[in-house]
């Protein structure tokens, strides 16, 4: 099974990231893990800034902490499930067509991505990646959402009586 794992850093991606480590998957699976550098960044980066900056020089760190995240997680992989084949990838472009295109050309099974959790003004602001990647991935696709701690201890409290047990 090809599995693709969409990261940003975000308390969602270290959900999906945690699921996917969680799971029984079938032997020899495979799990791509990718983060994209989208110009969108470097844009919102050019009109924020109120002092000459050298944006190729912000680009390049953040292509090294991008670099240095996925590698922690390939890391964070093999020792938590140590029966996947690994490898990270750093893709270029915007987010919702950059995990689409790679999950195509690389024939995945199965996209796992964290869902950021906006609420309706920012989601119709930003747009959602992985409501993108939902609709438009030429395979199925998993959305972890991230619980809060408070969030979770609520769902332990519940009464035997709930129909959410």
């Amino acid at each position: 099974m090809r599995i693709l794992l969409a990261v940003d850093g975000s308390p969602g991606s270290e959900a999906a990231v945690d699921e996917v480590c969680r799971r029984p998957w079938p032997p020899e699976s495979e799990v791509r893990v990718v983060t994209v550098l989208s110009p969108i960044d470097y844009i919102l980066m050019q009109e924020a800034a109120h002092s000459p900056v050298n944006f190729d020089d912000i680009l390049e760190q953040q292509g090294m902490e991008a670099a240095k995240r996925l590698s922690e997680i390939v890391d964070d992989l093999a020792q938590r499930a140590p029966g996947l084949q690994v490898t990270p990838r750093l893709l270029e472009g915007l987010p919702k067509e950059a995990i689409v295109d790679e999950a195509e050309q690389w024939s995945a099974d199965l996209i796992v991505i964290g869902s950021n959790g906006y609420g309706s003004i920012k989601r119709f602001v930003l747009g959602s990646v992985s409501l993108a990647v939902a609709l438009y991935a030429p395979c199925s696709v998993e959305i972890v959402r991230h619980l809060p701690i408070q969030s979770r201890s609520d769902l332990s409290s519940l009464d035997s009586d709930s129909p959410w047990q």
